[in-house]
């Protein structure tokens, strides 16, 4: 417990130097439907264009309970991106803990917070992953199921009620990661095998069975009340997906994983190397534990791979090549990798001749690594813009009367929100915020009319009307401008001070 509480304060350590703003789009749609809920109008925009991001009831409800604790503003929405941080890293801690001890398991958890992956979160500085300090399903609902496994492989250790209460507790956590993120329930199909890999009776598989059969029926029960069908969370799921905005061929979908991997930052191979080290490993010892991870790990990757346009190019229900659909293996292949090093390292220095020299060699290259790879990681961070400059416009904004509009493309919009309210959601500037679509050839004619919020989009993100920029040169006049020059605010009518 301690240990976990340590890794849990780490991950709301590392939530809090990023401090990323509240995200646009997917992020926005999640909060919007549970500050509605339960009125969510699945046939008006958005949630008719993305309703299964809506039916997550894992994420809406919870964020539901953040705001009628801590209010409408940025604490609830920080709040909950937390919890889900805490899910992810302390799941990955005692799934790895309970499969190969404390050092592996806390290794990898930490391993995972300072990770580029987990860092590189704010598309004001760096392309991005979409992950720590972010509300989105997939860090929360990997961990939920990384603690279901958990539960599973301690069960294996225990023998009567202490056995029915760990595999009831992995029943629900498994359950519950499928209200968060849908795909997850693929990881379900191989349960029969992971319990006869880790020696527990076939009938126990009843005792699983039961608090998944639970979510179901409260998931179902919901959805009828609410929506007034109790399909309609499965609906949204399977109508997810269509024809790639770019063409996808087989053999470049069947690398999906990889791509995931290696594209969005060299320290992704780590994860790949991982799953060398676990096949090889099984192959040298057999040990179940390491077949274990390998079940989980091909469980997603056959079905995520197959659906990202092996099976049709031309219709794309899952995009294996994005590294958060694969969040959910990354604890299994940790896992695999530091329990393959420990089973090697043992066998080599079963030797007695050669247990000492091993013993020093593994020693000296493990904290050779791994300073290595913390220094690596965490330089990528400071350079990582907070929301600084949205704290600033917040500020600036208060009380200002005399401002009635302001416009911004959609995904700055939807950001702005937060910062026209306090940190607790209380209303401090009551002007409109007009938004169009980033995609527009150029500027609509009311954006000349009153304010605009401006960036410099980074990463993969489009300009703003096809890099469209103010400029005194084409009548604009700068309003504002954040101490650290991520955010602008430009006026072309002459109107406003």
């Amino acid at each position: 417990m301690l240990l976990s509480a340590l890794v849990a304060a780490c991950a709301v350590l590392a939530q809090w130097v990023l401090m990323v703003p509240p995200l646009y789009f997917d992020p926005y749609y999640v909060w919007e439907a549970a500050r509605r809920w339960p009125d969510i109008p699945l046939d008006q925009w958005p949630f008719n264009e993305v309703p299964h991001q809506v039916t997550r009831i894992g994420l809406v409800l919870p964020a539901r309970l953040a705001m009628e604790v801590f209010g409408e503003g940025q604490a609830a929405y920080f709040v909950i991106s937390a919890v889900g941080g805490c899910l992810f890293f302390v799941g990955c801690y005692l799934v790895v803990r309970s499969l190969f001890g404390d050092l592996a398991g806390v290794a990898s958890a930490l391993l995972l917070v300072v990770h580029p992956f987990f860092t590189i979160t704010n598309p004001f500085g760096h392309e991005i992953t979409w992950s720590t300090g972010v509300m989105l399903p997939d860090m929360p609902g990997a961990g939920l199921f990384a603690i279901g496994m958990a539960a599973l492989v301690t069960a294996s250790r225990r023998t009567g009620r202490a056995q029915t209460r760990l595999l009831l507790a992995a029943g629900l956590f498994m359950g519950s990661s499928f209200l968060v993120r849908e795909f997850l329930a693929f990881l379900f199909l191989p349960i029969p095998v992971y319990l006869w890999l880790l020696r527990i009776p076939w009938r126990r598989n009843l005792v699983v069975a039961a608090p998944m059969a639970g979510v179901l029926a409260f998931n179902l029960v919901h959805n009828a009340l609410v929506w007034g069908n109790p399909m309609a969370g499965l609906r949204s799921a399977a109508g997810h997906g269509g024809e790639p905005n770019e063409p996808v061929t087989r053999p470049w979908a069947a690398g999906s994983f990889v791509r995931a991997m290696a594209d969005w930052h060299w320290l992704g191979t780590i994860f790949l190397v991982a799953l060398g080290l676990a096949v090889v490993g099984w192959a040298v010892t057999r040990d179940r534990r390491l077949a274990l991870v390998l079940v989980w790990f091909l469980a997603l990757w056959a079905p995520i791979t197959l659906l990202s346009g092996v099976l049709d190019p031309h219709d794309i229900s899952l995009r294996g090549w994005l590294l958060r659909y694969w969040f959910s293996v990354l604890p299994a292949l940790l896992a695999g990798g530091f329990g393959a090093i420990v089973l090697l390292v043992r066998r080599l220095a079963a030797d007695g001749a050669a247990r000492d020299w091993v013993q020093v060699v593994a020693v000296a290259l493990a904290w050779a690594l791994v300073g290595a790879y913390a220094v690596t990681a965490v330089r990528a961070v400071p350079d990582l813009p907070r929301d600084r400059a949205w704290n600033e416009l917040r500020v600036w904004l208060k009380g200002r009367d005399d401002i009635p509009v302001i416009w911004a493309d959609r995904r700055l919009a939807q950001t702005m929100t937060f910062y026209t309210r306090s940190m607790w959601g209380d209303v401090q500037w009551h002007g409109r915020i007009h938004h169009f679509q980033h995609v527009v050839p150029a500027l609509p004619e009311g954006a000349y009319q009153a304010p605009m919020l401006y960036t410099r989009w980074r990463g993969m993100e489009l300009q703003i009307a096809g890099g469209y920029r103010p400029s005194p040169r084409d009548g604009w006049r700068l309003l504002w401008r954040s101490s650290d020059g991520v955010l602008e605010i430009w006026d072309h009518s002459g109107r406003y001070r």
